[in-house]
């Protein structure tokens, strides 16, 4: 039994999520910061331009209110049980719903997230880089966004190798700055001129939306990070870190979606910052500060990958933990999003596909389900109407928001060439 446990020690020692656990509430900032503020952010006035903008300022408004109070409960569950941390989300998912169950409701939706938002990250990497080139040399010789693709994948080639999440923390340092202004002759009409292409347009704009808010797919892990005594646990710097990063993203979201969507009405791309045309130097800066937080954000979700495939390895298949076996899965990982995105390049059905589909369970009502199998809240309690009115209107989400996207990936790949 002892040895057992030095065995499981071992184990989580060299684990990515629990290999560090001296984390303060600013690592908390910079994570949940750089998990959420990503390419959901450039996708959002495009949002607008398909929902308008009384449904839209609605939706975004809800949607920060909700994620936010979800957030809160996955943070409060982190330490419910006395002496023992869930440090990952299917851990809690085990305890909620039992060992088997709890791993076959959030593993799947957990890793479908993660390698969705990786996937998006490669191409939302390519896509500014390239523009960012296009930007600094308009008259050089056109190059693919494959290629862009291809050398944003090779930075993370590198830096996917870096051990844990505290180590990452100085990539997680990372901001996109915009500036915009309005354009002559801007329309704010529905940018569909069907009522199909305005019903389907809206449905895979609520998708964009909660791609928006990710960051709870990765909330248990970074918290895990921290070190907690009786005293002291993890949770208050934990939300203390996640306040100040939602108070930054809605400093991020809202203005981005609102001045975005005034500036370009509804002639925006689905990545705003290829709406951008001048003055040349700061779109290229924009660019370049998008890459740079990409960067970052593709690192705070491939760890929950890593660190799920390397358990899966050691514990299930008994490999050794060593650095061999660390390459071989991550460098894999790296290799299987980059080529998906340099297949895929379709930057906002993708969005649109993966916020409905996947982030919305994660994030906006499983939490809550979680939190009525565990404390079952007095029935008509505010606790229990607050968590079933999150988790119909995730169900909504979850079902709707695909069906829109899905026509605008059928729409967008119609006339598209692999590699291209």
């Amino acid at each position: 039994m002892v040895e057992s446990d030095a065995n499981a020690k071992n184990t989580n020692d060299w684990l990515p999520v629990t290999a560090s656990r001296n984390a303060k509430w600013w690592y908390s900032a910079f994570h949940n910061v750089t998990a959420m503020v990503g390419a959901g952010v450039l996708g959002l006035p495009y949002a607008m331009s398909e929902m308008g903008w009384g449904p839209g300022i609605t939706i975004l408004i809800l949607s920060w209110i909700i994620t936010l109070y979800t957030l809160w409960q996955m943070v409060e569950m982190h330490e419910m049980v006395p002496g023992k941390r869930f440090d990952r989300y299917h851990e809690l998912g085990q305890y909620a719903f039992g060992e088997k169950l709890g791993l076959y409701i959030v593993v799947p939706q957990q890793l479908v997230v993660e390698i969705g938002v990786n996937i998006v990250y490669m191409v939302t990497g390519g896509q500014s880089l390239k523009k960012f080139h296009d930007t600094v040399c308009p008259n050089c010789k056109p190059i693919r966004q494959t290629y862009f693709i291809l050398i944003f994948g090779c930075v993370h080639l590198v830096l996917s190798h870096l051990p844990n999440f505290n180590s990452i923390t100085a990539v997680s340092v990372a901001a996109a700055v915009m500036s915009l202004r309005v354009e002559a002759d801007v329309e704010y009409t529905s940018r569909a001129s069907t009522k199909t292409g305005q019903t389907f347009g809206f449905l895979s704009a609520l998708g964009d939306v909660a791609f928006a808010y990710a960051g709870h797919n990765v909330v248990l892990e970074i918290q895990a990070t921290m070190p907690s005594t009786p005293g002291n646990p993890s949770k208050k710097p934990m939300w203390k870190g996640a306040l100040i990063a939602y108070a930054i993203v809605g400093l991020c979201y809202f203005p981005v979606a609102f001045v975005g969507y005034k500036v370009f009405g509804n002639s925006v791309e689905d990545n705003v910052l290829i709406s951008l045309e001048k003055p040349a130097w700061l779109i290229a800066m924009a660019n370049l500060f998008v890459v740079i937080h990409v960067i970052g954000s593709y690192q705070v979700f491939a760890m929950g990958v890593f660190d799920m495939v390397e358990a899966f390895f050691v514990k299930k298949l008994k490999f050794k933990p060593s650095t061999l076996l660390r390459f071989c899965t991550r460098t894999t990982y790296v290799l299987v999003t980059m080529i998906l995105g340099m297949a895929f390049p379709f930057f906002g059905g993708l969005l649109g596909f993966f916020g409905g589909f996947a982030f919305a369970p994660t994030t906006y009502f499983l939490p809550c389900i979680m939190w009525l199998a565990i404390y079952k809240p007095k029935r008509f309690s505010f606790s229990w109407c607050a968590n079933w009115i999150c988790i119909i209107l995730g169900i909504l989400l979850m079902v709707l928001a695909p069906i829109g996207a899905l026509r605008q990936l059928v729409l967008q790949a119609k006339d598209y060439k692999f590699f291209s």
